[in-house]
């Protein structure tokens, strides 16, 4: 289905930020919108936006989570400072 990777994007920003509750909301031309919900009313947040504006809108909300890095990914990068 159409909406799969904004359902998607859409869980990964639930997750990241504690405390709101974003939801979407799809319109009959298939664009999506977001959606808070606050006290249980609904707060529209954003315009009718197609997938990938949606999608991307979503990946930039909220907090970012940090990249993990191993101990052998961060020798590797510190052997490569030394190199230049």
């Amino acid at each position: 289905m159409r909406s799969t990777r904004a359902t998607a994007a859409l869980a990964r920003l639930n997750l990241r930020s504690e405390g709101h509750h974003y939801m979407m909301a799809l319109t009959g031309s298939g664009q999506f919108i977001l959606r808070e919900r606050i006290d249980g009313d609904e707060r529209p947040l954003s315009e009718a936006l197609a997938l990938d504006d949606f999608v991307r809108l979503l990946d930039s909300m909220g907090p970012k989570k940090v990249a993990r890095v191993t101990k052998s990914e961060a020798a590797f990068m510190r052997q490569l400072g030394k190199k230049t």
